[in-house]
C-alpha cells in the first residue's frame, strides 16, 4: 500500500504555487547559502571515500564540504542561476587571488569585477554559465553607487528592502550594528529587548513578513508554509518573529555571517563562511575539482547517472513535493535508495515542526515493497543536540538518517 495521495490544490495554492514557480523560474534566488554546515559537518561525518549529492542553493556548502576532502559531490539544482554562481566561485577559487576573490565574495563586489570576468573567470566557466554571467556580472560591480551583490538576486532584494526600512524608517542601524559586535549573550539580550524589539516588529513588519509573496523571495513556498502552519501557535509571522529573536538573544551572534551579510551587505574576515577564509583558499584550489554542478532534478540526475551515493543533502524540497508531487517524491525515494552505498547517510530539513510524509512512502528493495520509515534509521539524539544550536535557525525540524536495507 502506498501513502495517501497529495491533495488536491486549492485556487489560492494555484496561484500561489505558479507565482512561487515564476520567481524560481525567472531569477538567482540564493545568493548565499542558508543552511549551517557547522551542523552539516557533525552530521555527515565526512569520510575520503564518500561520494555526496546535494542541492546547489548558493554554492557555499558544497565549499565547505570539500574542504572535509570527500571523493567527490555532485551539486544538483533546476535553477540554471544556482549552479552558475556555484561555478563562478569554483573559476574565481582558481584563478584569483585572495585579495580579489575576497573582493568578490567577502566584500560583495570588486571595482573591476567586469575586466577580471573578461580576462581571467570567463573562459574557466561552463558555457551556460557564461551566458548568464555575460549579462549579470555587472551585480558585482562593487561601486559606492550600485548595491553589494548580497542585496542581489530575490532574497537579496528582501535583504535590502530590510536594510531600507532600517536606515530610512525605523533608523535603528547603530543598534543593529552594536548588536553583531555585541561580546556576550547576555550582552545581545540588552541590546535587542530595550533597543530593537519593540521598535523594529511593528505591525506593518509583522503582516508583510507573513505575505506569501515575501516568503517566495526567500525561497518558501506555500506548501513550506502550511508545513509551518500546522503545528505552530501563531503561524508563520510568528514562527519567523520567534525564530529572529533566538538568533538574536539565545545564540552567539560573533560569528552569525548568514545574519551579518543580509544586514550588512557583506562578511567579514572573521566572520563569513569557510570558503571565504584566507587560511582556506590555498586547500580549495586543490579541492574544487572533485565539485561537478548539474542542472536537473535529483530524479533525472539519479536516473542518468550510475553512481553510488553515500552522503545525501536534501535540504527542504521535500516540503514542496510532498504537498503537491508526491508521487514524484516516492519515485525521488525509489533513486535515492537505489543509488545509495550500504553505509548511506541521508540528511534534510523542513519548514515544518515534525516531517510526516517520508516514512510512509513505499519503494521496492529486492523486489519487495518496504516502507522508507522501515528502511531508516534516526539518529534523534543528535540532531535533538544540533538543532537549537542553528545559526539561521528557520527550520523547524533537522534530519539526519542512516540506511538499512536489511
Amino acid at each position: 500500500m502506498n501513502a495517501a495521495p497529495a491533495r488536491k490544490m486549492k485556487l489560492t495554492d494555484r496561484i500561489q504555487s505558479r507565482v512561487f514557480g515564476f520567481v524560481h523560474g525567472n531569477n538567482l534566488v540564493y545568493n548565499t547559502c542558508w543552511e549551517d554546515p557547522r551542523l552539516d559537518r557533525v552530521a555527515l561525518e565526512l569520510k575520503p571515500t564518500d561520494r555526496i549529492m546535494m542541492i546547489t542553493s548558493a554554492g557555499c556548502n558544497a565549499l565547505d564540504y570539500v574542504l572535509q576532502g570527500p571523493e567527490h559531490i555532485h551539486c544538483i539544482d533546476v535553477n540554471p542561476r544556482q549552479n552558475a554562481l556555484l561555478d563562478l566561485k569554483i573559476a574565481a577559487i582558481k584563478k584569483l587571488a585572495y585579495e580579489d576573490f575576497f573582493q568578490f565574495f567577502g566584500r560583495g563586489g570588486h571595482p573591476h569585477a567586469a575586466l577580471i570576468y573578461r580576462q581571467t573567470l570567463r573562459a574557466a566557466l561552463p558555457e551556460p554559465s557564461q551566458q548568464y554571467w555575460d549579462r549579470h556580472i555587472r551585480a558585482f560591480s562593487g561601486s559606492p553607487s550600485k548595491p553589494s551583490f548580497y542585496f542581489h538576486g530575490t532574497s537579496g532584494m528582501f535583504a535590502r528592502s530590510v536594510n531600507l526600512y532600517v536606515d530610512k524608517v525605523a533608523r535603528i542601524r547603530g543598534p543593529v550594528m552594536e548588536l553583531f559586535n555585541a561580546k556576550s549573550i547576555a550582552e545581545q539580550n540588552e541590546v535587542y529587548d530595550h533597543k530593537l524589539r519593540k521598535v523594529f516588529w511593528t505591525k506593518f513588519v509583522r503582516w508583510i513578513v507573513s505575505r506569501d509573496s515575501t516568503l517566495s523571495l526567500l525561497g518558501v513556498p506555500r506548501s513550506q508554509r502550511h508545513e509551518v502552519e500546522r503545528e505552530y501557535p501563531g503561524g508563520i509571522g510568528q514562527f519567523i518573529e520567534d525564530s529572529v529573536e533566538t538568533v538574536m538573544t539565545k545564540l552567539p551572534i560573533h560569528d552569525n555571517y548568514f545574519w551579518r551579510v543580509y544586514m550588512t551587505g557583506h562578511y567579514t574576515p572573521t566572520c563569513c563562511p569557510e570558503y571565504v577564509k584566507a587560511e582556506n583558499f590555498e586547500k580549495l584550489k586543490g579541492l574544487v575539482d572533485r565539485i561537478s554542478t548539474h542542472t536537473m532534478t535529483i530524479l533525472d540526475f539519479l536516473k542518468q547517472n550510475e553512481v553510488a551515493i553515500s552522503r545525501y543533502v536534501l535540504l527542504d524540497h521535500m516540503d514542496w513535493l510532498s504537498s503537491f508531487s508526491l508521487e514524484v517524491l516516492r519515485d525521488e525515494w525509489q533513486a535515492l535508495v537505489d543509488r545509495a552505498t550500504p553505509d548511506c547517510r541521508f540528511l534534510w530539513r523542513s519548514g515544518g515542526l515534525r516531517v510526516t510524509y517520508v516514512d510512509p512512502l513505499v519503494v521496492k528493495v529486492n523486489g519487495q515493497d518496504r516502507k522508507v520509515g522501515d528502511l531508516l534509521k534516526y539518529n534523534t539524539e543528535l540532531t535533538e543536540r544540533l538543532h537549537p544550536l542553528d545559526r539561521v535557525h528557520t527550520y523547524g525540524s533537522f534530519y539526519v538518517a542512516d540506511l538499512n536495507k536489511a
